[in-house]
């Protein structure tokens, strides 16, 4: 008869994750397609930054939040990838009690920051559609860093509501965890103590976060939409829909995932196949969104190109090659240019 003491949670000392699957062959596939996406994630995310970073062009309260946006993707992915990763190429299944829990906060407080920094590219798209002639004004280089700023408080606070009520749950013998990282709807199912609040807390959380940002954004688009629908020109319709379209895309993408796991989760009672599923919000969007951005905004693509040609430029010159009539090219013409 299995052993379902509960035991305080200060003895615990490892969870197990399950992860995908048990087939050692399918492991194997999964470890280098996540190590793909992984990279792909962060290079893709990174390249964002860069461009954005070092092109004055793009100095602006659309690609500010942008940046932001593609920072706290690679901050989601690396908090639960490469865990992942490690236990397939070791064959281990454990997590700290510790880093289990850090995970569940990181992953709380960067999933919920990203509801919150579309919703401000959705309002920051408003104010540059609805009020073009004030659009600097108003969207200050104060206002856009306090926006972010506030973003993260209500993310960081959430996140840590919800890890210091999981920390007072006690834990059963059996600290299997059927997931790829330690999710906090799965680490409360485990748990042995009455987990009601907790559950009740999670719900009215993901109603008040979700009904404000996802409200934040419907309202942004019917406001854009009123506005765009009331302009004489085509070609005026045609700029402000497109400076729309990364965004709104990146919006269905990331709600479409998050909606598909929840009903797969109400229709399946596997915790391996919700587990499946939730790679679909946890690793696909955040990966996908540099592509996104990059293949449907124009000054993105020009920047990039701008960027990449430099750092080639800059590898050339250091590993010794230069081509004839070329200049020396030096770091700090790289970061100054």
């Amino acid at each position: 008869m299995e052993n379902t003491e509960p035991i305080n949670q200060t003895a615990v000392s490892d969870f197990l994750l399950l992860g995908l699957t048990d087939d050692p062959e399918v492991q194997s596939f999964i470890f280098r397609l996540f190590l793909l996406m992984y990279l792909t994630n962060i290079l893709g995310n990174l390249l964002i930054i860069l461009t954005v970073t070092f092109d004055s062009h793009l100095h602006t309260p659309m690609y500010f939040f942008l940046s932001n946006l593609s920072f706290t993707d690679i901050c989601i992915s690396s908090t639960t990838i490469p865990k992942m990763l490690v236990n397939i190429q070791t064959k281990s299944q454990s997590i700290s009690y510790t880093s289990c829990f850090t995970q569940i906060t990181l992953v709380v407080i960067f999933a919920y920051l990203e509801n919150f920094l579309l919703a401000v590219m959705a309002y920051d798209r408003y104010v540059a559609i609805c009020h073009p002639l004030r659009y600097m004004d108003i969207m200050s280089p104060r206002l856009c860093g306090l926006l972010v700023l506030l973003s993260l408080l209500f993310s960081i606070g959430d996140g840590q509501i919800h890890t210091l009520r999981a920390l007072q749950l006690s834990f059963c013998t059996d600290l299997e965890i059927p997931h790829f990282f330690c999710e906090l709807a799965q680490v409360i199912k485990i748990a042995c103590s009455d987990t009601v609040i907790d559950n009740i807390l999670i719900y009215v959380s993901i109603c008040i976060v979700g009904g404000i940002t996802l409200g934040g954004i419907i309202f942004s688009y019917i406001r854009i939409v009123s506005s765009v629908l009331g302009m004489p020109s085509r070609g005026a319709k045609y700029k402000a829909f497109s400076t729309c379209g990364s965004h709104l895309s990146v919006v269905s993408l990331f709600y479409g995932t998050v909606c598909g796991v929840y009903i797969s989760a109400a229709v399946t009672d596997s915790s391996r196949k919700t587990a499946v599923a939730s790679v679909m919000y946890s690793v696909v969007p955040q990966m996908l969104n540099p592509f996104i951005y990059s293949l449907r905004n124009r000054e993105i693509k020009v920047s990039l190109r701008k960027l990449i040609g430099r750092m080639l430029s800059f590898l050339c010159c250091f590993i010794g090659f230069r081509p004839t009539g070329a200049k020396d090219f030096s770091m700090t013409e790289f970061f100054m240019k």
